[in-house]
């Protein structure tokens, strides 16, 4: 089995902490594993979950089939706008990101919002000099 080091924010690693506390994991790994497949089986027709309980934690979760917030794709497409976007911000093309989200969304859209919400994580981070990626 690989292993991968991932940051997160400490409000994110907050709330998986209370998670973790609650019950509703046994531990931050069992989190972290679900959560990627689960996100895996989202985007991918093709991938199948093998993390040990997906099935019986999918089930506790009460997780829908299709996710109401990501749309008839299944979330690929804004998946897809979310790496665009964060391959511009990563390289500081800030002006091509803000094309890329004005040509493919409505300025009132939610996932337009989001997008634009993460290019801002980018420029405020070139404008600080941290070059550390996200």
């Amino acid at each position: 089995m690989a292993k991968d080091t991932v940051r997160y924010p400490d409000k994110v690693v907050d709330e998986i902490d209370s998670l973790v506390e609650d019950g509703v994991f046994e531990s931050k790994s069992e989190f972290y594993r679900f959560s990627a497949e689960y996100v895996l089986a989202l985007v991918s027709d093709d991938w199948e979950p093998e993390t040990f309980n997906y099935g019986e934690i999918r089930e506790e979760l009460d997780l829908q089939e299709e996710p109401v917030l990501l749309g008839a794709d299944g979330g690929r497409d804004f998946l897809n706008a979310v790496i665009t976007v964060r391959q511009l911000g990563l390289r500081n093309d800030f002006e091509e990101a803000e094309q890329f989200i004005d040509d493919n969304y409505e300025t009132t859209d939610r996932s337009g919002m989001i997008l634009e919400e993460l290019l801002r994580v980018y420029r405020d981070r070139a404008e600080g000099g941290s070059t550390s990626g996200a």
